[in-house]
């Protein structure tokens, strides 16, 4: 906006100055010569009284020397009554010229080498024409011209030079504050929730300064009631939770009520923090630092386990595969937990007791790819599916569960794919990243990210193609 309306003031400046400049600067012209022939009138007229009283040479010669010229008038009278023709001066008019002022009887100016030349008839007692001849040097024609000519120039420049000047720091008093409010919107994109934008400018940027700041003030507003009600929310499952936790200790010493208390513990400790975290206005997890992550494996063998007991109960067929060996993946273990179990709850959730599933690892060079795979009647829709907050529309779906494997996978840069499954159901792709590469802020919450695979994925995604 600065440099546009620079370039605008500049042209508009430089039109108005050509269009005055150049008009002017051709009157200025126009006048110096009209002074320059008024001069040689004057001299010519100096001349005509002698020539009306007497057309001797000598006194003829004396008067041509007064008149006062460098270079003298010439007075040319032809021949009449048996006189010669008399020629003082330096005749620089051709003869033709001369010859046509005489017969014309009017005054006329012809160019000549060096500069122009007033010819200037007068009657004679005789009734002969005579002609007095004037030279006007082209200095004089032009003299003054280039000094006003170069006046012109600088008040023209000076006009540009103030022009841009002033348009430049109107520039910078309307860009200022909207690159300020740009600054202040990429600052509450990025979570810095008390950025402000102030209320000055023009009218328009410092009405959207206000708008923007009322709008922060409302996006604080919302946050902090959103972190209230999630706090509320979840503390008042702690009254079940209790009701719970006294109910398990009288399930006996079996394994089974061993992993229902330890259920019971951990969703307290969910609960815990989901408060601590609301109350604290902080998010619940951080990006993963440098040496930051958890071993994948060990994760899902350790929720497989937890699982299986409710599989074998529902004559569910469990493969794993891929966990035999370390897998490092920059992402902290109870977020992996978390999307773990959202995807093992789906597929006990909405899949028939007797349906298969499987969790296989896959460790690449620059990505670990996990697959939870079923032999359920898979998704219609698996967009949609994606969508935060959709859900299937049964009971107990809040459409939460694949949003947290999707929020899991993009924090690293990677992506959440859902397509059909070698064991006939639904598969479940999460693209974990391993290069550290920062995830994408412009994308659409719940749409698949567009990255182009590596070789090692390409060559995986053509082994895995669905039946």
């Amino acid at each position: 906006m600065r440099w546009a309306l620079v370039k605008v003031c500049l042209a508009v400046t430089s039109m108005v100055v050509v269009a005055f400049a150049v008009p002017l600067g051709l009157v200025v012209r126009e006048l110096a010569r009209d002074r320059a022939f008024s001069n040689a009138e004057r001299e010519a007229a100096a001349v005509v009284p002698a020539l009306s009283i007497t057309t001797e040479r000598a006194q003829l010669e004396r008067v041509v020397a007064s008149a006062g010229s460098d270079a003298g008038p010439a007075v040319h009278i032809p021949a009449t009554d048996g006189r010669a023709a008399v020629d003082l001066g330096r005749q620089r008019a051709s003869d033709g010229d001369i010859e046509t002022v005489r017969r014309l009887g009017r005054a006329s100016t012809s160019e000549v080498p060096g500069g122009f030349t007033l010819l200037q008839p007068v009657a004679l007692s005789s009734g002969a024409m005579a002609v007095v001849e004037v030279y006007v040097p082209e200095s004089e024609v032009s003299n003054g011209v280039g000094t006003a000519w170069a006046v012109l120039a600088a008040v023209g420049a000076a006009l540009v030079v103030g022009s841009v000047a002033v348009a430049d720091r109107l520039g910078v008093r309307m860009v200022r504050p909207a690159r300020r409010l740009v600054e202040g919107a990429h600052e509450l994109g990025e979570g810095r929730l008390g950025a402000r934008v102030p209320e000055e400018g023009p009218t328009e940027l410092r009405l959207a300064a206000v708008a923007f700041n009322s709008m922060a003030d409302q996006v604080v507003q919302l946050l902090a009631n959103e972190r209230e009600l999630a706090a509320d929310l979840s503390h008042r499952l702690r009254t079940p939770l209790t009701v719970l936790r006294l109910n398990t200790a009288s399930l006996g010493d079996d394994p089974a009520a061993e992993q229902t208390r330890a259920a019971v513990a951990q969703l307290e400790r969910e609960v815990d923090t989901i408060i601590r975290t609301a109350r604290e206005a902080k998010p619940q997890t951080a990006a993963a630092g440098p040496g930051a992550g958890c071993d994948a494996a060990e994760v899902v063998r350790e929720r497989m386990a937890f699982w299986s007991a409710l599989a074998e109960d529902e004559n569910r067929k469990v493969r794993v595969a891929g966990v035999d060996r370390p897998v490092r993946i920059p992402v902290a273990r109870a977020d992996l937990a978390a999307a773990l179990d959202a995807l093992l709850g789906n597929v006990f959730r909405h899949t028939p007791e007797g349906t298969a599933f499987a969790v296989d690892v896959h460790n690449g060079e620059d990505a670990v790819i996990v697959l939870v795979s079923d032999a359920g009647p898979g998704i219609s829709d698996p967009r949609a599916a994606l969508a935060r907050g959709r859900g299937s529309g049964n009971d107990g779906s809040t459409g939460l569960g694949l949003d947290i494997v999707r929020r899991l996978a993009e924090s690293t840069g990677g992506d959440v794919r859902i397509g059909s499954s070698v064991l006939g159901g639904t598969e479940v792709r999460i693209w974990i990243q391993l290069d550290g590469r920062e995830p994408s802020r412009g994308g659409h919450r719940g749409s698949v990210r567009r990255r182009r695979p590596s070789r090692w994925a390409s060559t995986f995604s053509r082994s895995r193609s669905p039946r």
